[in-house]
């Protein structure tokens, strides 16, 4: 497939627009996969229920969220995108969307000048719709760009990390706009943090060092939706799984589950893959990395790198790169600690992110509640909304629909059981 012409009027800044035609066939390969938002392009496509809006959206750039582009092009929004992370840019992907014409501002391996200039090459758009992945937009357009906010009828928000920061921001008083929460959606974190981030964030370990993970000790830290479904992959490659946790009901989860739970400093000591997966700072700190044996391996699936206190190591440990992804620190004991992909989302980092088929269903929420958000703005207020249930169950019916999964209904009898209190024992 030639590059056509199109990325010479588009405004973008993308490594290399000749990478278009690779990045044309990965989208292709991850639509496979995505019924679900292939039928609500379709719709959109006729309905236009976006046309004339402006959405400026901060999102991995990968094939999955090039269908949601489309989708959302489709829809008759103007759009542009800019990365939510450094390292997660696919560079075909986004010279592809520029082919297509729509303007990309994504780089792989940016430094943090530039992927903040990104992020205001994405507000210079004036925003009527925000879409984001780690609120780096919403706090960007807040903080330094308040001129535009009269534009903003609403965002969406499409992780953990980015909904704690908007909640933060609800509480001070400081949204501005109502944003839906796509990260709560059930079809989002049941599926998307479990599965997903389960198996890309093995992906990009092993991808990352090659080496086994059955019989290892394999640290996770934190048993939310996303630790759960890599204590189960990791479990399932062979590796004896410890969690570590500080909310007790999590904790009793991951031991009723089957693993072993221990305080982080006691799992230090034994861990030989250490992977955060909590949303917090500093997981992993100068007295984890004291207690770690020679060699032990750390990564982070969290979305932001200050999970892991790498500013530490710099200062403390002496540091080289044996390959690629993998930075190695030797600390004044001698013993090495190999920090993958720079302490980045590592199933992006070094992989190519979540499976398309689970991605069908986040980017499916983040499309419908675009769209909800248009024509329920005006009413809405400035906090942080679920995404609406009748949302959830037509993507869970659509997907079901899509596999060829058949479920029961009701009979009239049984609705008027469920509705009357007068039968009983």
């Amino acid at each position: 497939m030639a590059v056509s012409k199109k990325h010479m009027k588009t405004a973008h800044h993308v490594k290399d627009p000749n990478l278009a035609p690779k990045g044309h066939g990965r989208i292709e390969w991850a639509g496979r996969s995505m019924p679900v938002l292939a039928s609500i392009r379709e719709r959109f496509a006729k309905q236009k229920p976006l046309k004339g809006l402006r959405i400026s959206a901060c999102l991995h750039v990968t094939s999955e969220t090039a269908h949601l582009m489309q989708t959302l092009h489709a829809g008759g929004a103007e759009l542009v995108l800019c990365a939510s992370n450094p390292l997660s840019t696919q560079d075909d992907v986004a010279a592809a969307l520029v082919d297509e014409g729509i303007s990309v501002y994504a780089i792989k391996g940016e430094d943090r000048e530039t992927y903040f200039e990104h992020i205001k090459a994405a507000l210079n758009h004036a925003p009527n719709l925000t879409m984001d992945d780690g609120c780096d937009l919403v706090s960007s357009l807040v903080s330094d760009r308040r001129e535009m906010l009269e534009n903003v009828i609403g965002g969406t928000e499409e992780t953990t990390t980015g909904v704690q920061r908007l909640r933060a921001m609800q509480a001070k008083g400081e949204l501005a706009f109502p944003v839906i929460s796509v990260n709560d959606a059930l079809t989002k974190h049941m599926f998307d943090n479990r599965y997903g981030t389960g198996q890309s964030t093995i992906d990009g370990i092993v991808r990352a060092t090659n080496r086994l993970l059955a019989g290892s000790v394999f640290v996770v830290l934190g048993y939310g939706w996303c630790g759960r479904g890599l204590a189960l992959r990791a479990k399932g490659m062979g590796a004896d799984v410890v969690v570590t946790e500080i909310d007790p009901l999590k904790a009793l989860e991951a031991t009723m589950d089957g693993y072993r739970v221990m305080p982080s400093l006691e799992a230090a000591k034994i861990g030989d893959f250490f992977c955060t997966v909590t949303g917090n700072c500093e997981v992993l700190a100068q007295p984890h990395f004291e207690k770690m044996k020679d060699g032990a391996i750390v990564a982070n699936s969290g979305h932001f790198n200050v999970e892991v206190d790498i500013g530490w190591l710099e200062e403390n440990a002496k540091k080289r790169t044996v390959r690629e992804f993998v930075d190695e620190y030797t600390l004044k004991s001698g013993n090495r600690i190999a920090v993958l992909g720079e302490g980045r989302l590592i199933n992006l980092a070094s992989a190519e992110g979540h499976p398309s088929s689970v991605m069908d269903m986040s980017f499916a929420n983040q499309a419908l509640s675009a769209e909800y958000v248009v024509k329920n703005g005006k009413a809405l207020k400035k906090q942080v909304y679920p995404v609406p249930e009748e949302i959830d169950r037509e993507i869970a019916r659509l997907k079901l629909r899509a596999m060829g999964v058949r479920i029961d209904k009701l009979t009239d009898k049984q609705e008027k059981y469920l509705a009357s209190w007068e039968e009983g024992t």
